[in-house]
């Protein structure tokens, strides 16, 4: 019996687990490809568009597809470029299946990594190779989110590591992919301060910058329309996609009180956690904080030492789950966002691994409704709702004690 809770719950077990799941998940994905039928939503419609841009357009309002207008960055537009030259111009639909299956192992494979350096317990991690609708994201619909959710956990990993200019470039290419990434970007700015001080925070801030303005560099010209409609904040959203407010009458869904009141909750969550949990490393009050943008202060070596691998990833997956939880809508393909961020969040929460499974469960079933229902709606937002909760009750004493040499005790008992 120790033998088998060791084997669940000792970190240095995943070390083996690791190669095993990407080998067993790489098979899956080729039976899946070989097997299920190609589901064509919004493909045809990216191809349509690049063979606009590769005529000369450069102008957002003029590029349209099938599905309507061109709506994403500059590294969307570079990365599908690559795919509609490998794929012969969008017809060769299976090969591009077999590049997202490559894209879906390359991103697992990073988010084990990070995983790992979390030291989360191996009865996790079966759950991140489980989701069928995260597999027909990536290889039955070949949605842009899949390189904007590898872009997020390349940057983890990066900051986990202490490559902070890498992952900051990681980061912007996601977020240029598609504006989701703006998500964690309150946590991120918390982190960079207290890891690095403020004047290389701002160093992080202006690579952010930079790496998004090369990214738009090809529309240049056309910069009202690019920004207009690559990172437009006024979008309306249409009550028969949405996965998440199906429960509440569509009147609700679409009045404005409804959208400003998801903005106040959204704020006043991340004003929540970032008082009562992400500032902790610098061992100071709100106030205080604020005053670190100014003077760096002199024990920023012992706050940069608290900011471990474990606490960079908690505070940047809140972020995503608190954005996600107060989003005004959510579609189907937002799931590959949620897929390996609740896994991690519902263990950080402290629940017991049986509740732990019965919530991704949920979760995983009220994704796979199609058409969304008023239950399976209520599912994703309770489900949802319940982790970032959890999440706060569960580590709201992390960091409360350190040591002298800025050491964090008292977290999950392999964290060290």
């Amino acid at each position: 019996m120790n033998t088998l809770t060791d084997l669940a719950t000792n970190p240095i077990h995943t070390k083996w687990m690791y190669p095993l799941l990407l080998v067993a998940d790489a098979a899956l994905c080729g039976l899946v490809i070989e097997f299920v039928p190609y589901t064509e939503i919004d493909w045809k419609a990216y191809m349509e568009q690049i063979a606009i841009f590769n005529k000369g357009e450069r102008d957002y309002n003029l590029i349209e597809g099938g599905t309507g207008p061109l709506v994403y960055p500059g590294a969307h537009v570079l990365i599908y470029r690559i795919l509609y030259w490998l794929t012969d111009e969008g017809k060769d639909i299976q090969l591009a299946q077999y590049v997202f299956a490559l894209v879906y192992l390359l991103t697992l494979a990073v988010v084990l990594q990070c995983y790992r350096n979390a030291k989360v317990p191996p009865y996790v991690f079966p759950l991140l190779i489980l989701s069928k609708r995260l597999h027909s994201i990536f290889v039955l619909r070949c949605f842009n989110d899949c390189f904007a959710v590898l872009g997020l956990f390349a940057a983890i990993y990066c900051y986990q590591t202490r490559y902070w200019h890498l992952g900051s470039f990681f980061y912007t290419t996601g977020l240029n992919v598609k504006m989701s990434l703006l998500l964690p970007l309150p946590a991120m700015g918390i982190i960079f301060l207290q890891a690095l001080g403020s004047g290389a925070a701002f160093t992080q801030a202006l690579i952010i910058l930079q790496v998004s303005c090369a990214y738009g560099y090809p529309f240049r010209k056309r910069a009202p329309s690019y920004f207009a409609r690559a990172f437009e904040l006024t979008r309306q959203f249409l009550y028969k996609w949405t996965v998440n407010w199906r429960f509440v009458p569509e009147s609700t869904f679409l009045s404005k009180p409804f959208a400003i009141g998801l903005l106040v909750a959204h704020v006043g969550l991340l004003s929540w956690f970032a008082r009562t949990l992400w500032i902790k490393p610098s061992r100071r009050s709100p106030r205080e904080f604020l005053r670190m943008i100014r003077d760096e202060p002199r024990d920023q070596d012992q706050i940069a030492r608290r900011i471990t691998p474990n606490f960079i990833m908690t505070a940047m997956l809140s972020a995503v789950a608190i954005g996600m939880l107060c989003a005004r809508s959510l579609h189907y393909q937002f799931y590959a966002y949620l897929a390996w961020t609740t896994p991690f969040l519902l263990w950080k929460a402290g629940f017991h691994p049986v509740v732990q499974y019965a919530l991704w469960g949920a979760q995983e079933w009220a994704w796979n409704v199609y058409p969304s229902t008023p239950l399976s709606s209520a599912t994703v937002v309770g489900v949802l709702a319940t982790t970032v909760v959890g999440v706060w009750w569960g580590t709201r004493k992390e960091l409360d004690d350190v040591t002298a040499n800025g050491k964090v005790v008292g977290e999950h008992p392999h964290d060290e």
